[in-house]
């Protein structure tokens, strides 16, 4: 296992692309992490939209926002507490903000196939017409080069199964 800074907590980012199931297995994981690293606080890009009501969807705008999620996170884990933060923001800008600006960082990267989210249904976004700035769509994705862990999620598990296997790899990192 990994050893991690004790000055600080852990900061657990985890992408992919909208239907991937990043927010669920984040979920999934959160007492575990909690039981093995400490006090530990799950964030995701939607509920944080929601909770701001942010709007926008442009380009420009996401790469500042997910900026801004991570210094969020930054304050949260110079007080000694782990954040699982499950947002899509796939900028290479972003993760490489991250890789320098945090003492524990693991980058999680859940890959799917965009075709087989669209064919699960597991997000409307793709199936609504007239809607702009969609992930895999009409906004290219920068994809993670060398993410710390990768989960392949080809929708023949479960997200509990996927969980628990994301699990066993943050544990024996």
């Amino acid at each position: 296992m990994k050893k991690f800074n004790k000055k600080s907590g852990i900061f657990f980012w985890i992408t992919g692309l909208p239907g991937s199931g990043k927010t669920t297995i984040a979920k999934n994981i959160h007492n575990k992490i909690t039981r093995l690293y400490g006090p530990t606080i799950l964030l995701s890009g939607d509920d944080i939209r929601k909770s701001f009501n942010l709007k926008s969807y442009d380009y420009k705008e996401r790469i500042k926002l997910s900026i801004r999620y991570s210094k969020f996170a930054k304050r949260i884990t110079k007080q000694k507490i782990n954040v699982i933060y499950a947002v899509v923001a796939l900028f290479e800008k972003t993760r490489k903000w991250n890789r320098k600006n945090f003492d524990n960082y693991l980058e999680i990267y859940i890959k799917s196939d965009i075709k087989k989210i669209i064919k699960q249904k597991k997000k409307k976004i793709y199936h609504k017409k007239n809607i702009k700035n969609i992930w895999g769509k009409d906004l290219k994705p920068e994809f993670p080069k060398n993410p710390n862990i990768i989960i392949n999620n080809n929708f023949k598990l479960t997200t509990k199964q996927l969980s628990n296997k994301l699990f066993k790899k943050i544990s024996n990192y």
